[in-house]
C-alpha cells in the first residue's frame, strides 16, 4: 500500500462514518427528548400526514362529546320542567275533584278557582323556560354525535301548550269549565313528552359512549405512528453513542497514521 501525505483515505472514511453515526445519535436524542418518533417530516412524511389527520379526528371527537354532553344537560333541564308541569297538572286534577264536592260553599269554590288561575299561569310560565337562552319547549334541536358530522340525533319539539288537554286547561276561566277528561289528556300528554325525553337521553348517552371509545381508538392509532418506543430507541441510542465514541477514536488513529511518512524522510 502506498504511503502518501496529501490524501488520507482512511481518515476520510472514518470521518464519514463518524458523521453518519453522530447524525443518528442526534436523531435518537431528539426522539427520546421529545417522546415523538417523527421529529421532522423527513423522518416519516407519510406517517406524519396520517398522524395529523388522526389527531384532528380525535380532537373533533372530544369536541363532539362535549356538545353531546350539553345536549344531555338540555334534556335533563327540559325533563325537570316537565316533571314540575306534571305535578301542577296533578294538583289541578285534585282541585277538580275537590271542586265537585257538593258540600263546598261558593266561597270555597272561589278559593279553588283562585289557585287554579295561578296554576294555569305556572304552566304557561314553564312553557317559556330556556336553557342557555335556548327555548326548552316549542323548539327542536339537532346534535352531532360523530366527529365527521355524518351522524346526528334530533331532539324533538315538545310544545306543552299545543297539547289539547293543556290547551283546554289554560283556556278555562274556572275549574267548572275544565273537564276531568281534559285534565287526564293533559297529564297523558306531559307523560308522553317525558317518555320521549327519556328515550332521547338514552340514545345520547349511548352515542356519547361510542364517541369516547372512538376517540380512545383514534388516539391509540395515532400513538402507534407518532410516539417513540422508549425501550427500542434507548437501545439505538446506546448503539449510536458507542459508534460515535469508536468513530472518534478511530479517526484520531487514522489521522495519526500519516505520521509514518515522516519516519521515511529522516
Amino acid at each position: 500500500m502506498a504511503v502518501v501525505i496529501n490524501t488520507n483515505s482512511t481518515a476520510i472514511v472514518a470521518s464519514n462514518n463518524l458523521a453518519a453515526s453522530n447524525a443518528m445519535l442526534q436523531k435518537s436524542l431528539g426522539r427520546l427528548s421529545s417522546g415523538s418518533k417523527i421529529v421532522s417530516p423527513a423522518d416519516d412524511a407519510g406517517g406524519l400526514a396520517v398522524s395529523m389527520k388522526l389527531s384532528a379526528a380525535a380532537k373533533r371527537s372530544g369536541a363532539a362529546s362535549a356538545n353531546l354532553g350539553n345536549s344531555v344537560s338540555y334534556l335533563q333541564t327540559q325533563d325537570g320542567a316537565l316533571k314540575v308541569a306534571g305535578k301542577v297538572l296533578e294538583r289541578v286534577s285534585e282541585l277538580k275533584t275537590l271542586y265537585a264536592d257538593p258540600t263546598k260553599s261558593s266561597d270555597d269554590l272561589a278559593n279553588y278557582d283562585t289557585e287554579f288561575t295561578q296554576l294555569k299561569a305556572q304552566i304557561s310560565s314553564i312553557s317559556t323556560e330556556k336553557f342557555n337562552s335556548v327555548d326548552l319547549f316549542n323548539h327542536a334541536i339537532t346534535t352531532q354525535v360523530s366527529e365527521d358530522g355524518s351522524q346526528t340525533v334530533s331532539i324533538s319539539n315538545k310544545n306543552i301548550l299545543a297539547d289539547t288537554g293543556v290547551a283546554a286547561i289554560v283556556a278555562g276561566s274556572s275549574l267548572s269549565g275544565v273537564s276531568l277528561t281534559n285534565i287526564k289528556t293533559a297529564i297523558d300528554g306531559v307523560a308522553r313528552m317525558r317518555a320521549t325525553n327519556g328515550a332521547e337521553q338514552s340514545r345520547l348517552e349511548f352515542a356519547g359512549e361510542l364517541l369516547t371509545v372512538n376517540k380512545a381508538n383514534l388516539e391509540a392509532a395515532n400513538s402507534r405512528i407518532i410516539d417513540v418506543d422508549v425501550a427500542a430507541e434507548s437501545t439505538q441510542l446506546a448503539r449510536w453513542n458507542t459508534l460515535v465514541q469508536a468513530g472518534t477514536s478511530m479517526l484520531a488513529q487514522a489521522n495519526g497514521s500519516s505520521q509514518t511518512a515522516l519516519s521515511l524522510l529522516r
